[in-house]
């Protein structure tokens, strides 16, 4: 569940915006039902745009530390996040493994004059929407995505409903290094802080869909689920496809990873060996970074011609004794076995 602004104020080439209510999802609204919600109209700049927007401020319940919307209106709209944890509004889940399972591209450009300008468009445009009483955004892709069924398997083993412990107190920095003395009287948490790749996480990067902890996590949970658990060997930079349909070409193949893959260019696909006789095919990636994205992308199921491909990593054959091993394993040919699934 969602709360979406009712009314919103301030013309898009003002530079700021003002709102009635926010866009929170249940967790960070908190179980309390009736809550006293502060609001400070050009209270703080929005962490993605920089404009000056109207700041929430609210207790979600005992014992939970006071929280306050991040980012703007406009923002959350674009993205279909919540305003304070900006994660997706329909599951729960990070923007990263959400645009990966769904192939979706970050459109926000990062230049401050460029992104100035695509988020006062983007405001007129959900002005004009809500004017007219059509749908403001399909941030979300098409109902029939393949990659809807992955985020729904992952929203249900994520949890069963809102995730109140988001709204626990900080931890205390004088507890860590032994020097609180204000025992229970204190409103933080009494414990050690964990050290761990979760640690370094930013709304900046959470809300683009790149370089986030949690989501890569995730998403490396369902490609394993999926059997595509990247392989030891660091030169194994291709994917093996098999069950095409017939008459599907190279072009096809390529358009699909290029279109659904959201952190793939096309100059990172090397090269793709179609062996039509055998309906399948290796795709062949410049780098192991762009191969493992992709990877991730297909644990979400792929499709092509309306039938389902099977996906696996690819391997080298052993390298044989005696024989100069300098890039043997490099690049993958037909030649390449692959991995079973």
């Amino acid at each position: 569940m969602s709360y979406m602004t009712a009314n919103k104020g301030g013309s898009a080439s003002s530079g700021s915006e003002t709102a009635e209510t926010p866009i929170l999802c249940e967790s960070c609204l908190g179980p309390n039902p009736f809550i006293t919600m502060t609001k400070q109209s050009y209270g703080k700049e929005c962490k993605i745009c920089d404009r000056p927007f109207t700041v929430f401020r609210w207790k979600p319940g005992q014992g939970s530390r006071f929280k306050k919307t991040e980012i703007c209106t406009t923002c959350a709209t674009i993205k279909n996040v919540c305003q304070t944890c900006v994660l997706d509004l329909q599951y729960g889940l990070p923007v990263q493994v959400r645009d990966s399972a769904l192939g979706l591209k970050s459109q926000m450009p990062t230049s401050d004059i460029n992104k100035q300008y695509y988020v006062n468009n983007q405001e007129a445009r959900i002005a004009d929407s809500a004017a007219s009483g059509s749908q403001i955004l399909s941030a979300i892709g098409p109902a029939t995505s393949a990659g809807h069924d992955m985020l729904k398997q992952l929203a249900r083993n994520r949890s069963g409903g809102p995730n109140y412990n988001r709204n626990k107190p900080h931890l205390c920095s004088f507890y860590a290094k032994g020097e609180c003395k204000r025992g229970d009287a204190c409103p933080f948490r009494h414990e050690l802080p964990v050290q761990n790749n979760l640690s370094n996480q930013n709304i900046k990067d959470r809300f683009h869909g790149r370089n986030d902890p949690v989501a890569k996590k995730m998403l490396s949970s369902a490609a394993s689920d999926a059997g595509l658990t990247p392989p030891d060997d660091r030169e194994v930079t291709s994917l093996f496809l098999s069950s095409l349909p017939e008459g599907i070409t190279d072009a096809e193949i390529r358009t699909w990873f290029v279109s659904n893959v959201s952190t793939l260019e096309p100059h990172q696909i090397k090269s793709i060996t179609l062996v039509a006789t055998s309906k399948c095919a290796f795709v062949n990636f410049r780098t192991r970074h762009a191969a493992e994205e992709a990877a991730l992308r297909c644990s979400a199921k792929m499709e092509l011609g309306g039938q389902q491909i099977r996906v696996a990593w690819g391997r080298s054959r052993p390298k044989k004794a005696g024989t100069a091993g300098a890039g043997a394993g490099a690049t993958v040919s037909a030649a390449t076995t692959a991995k079973e699934v």
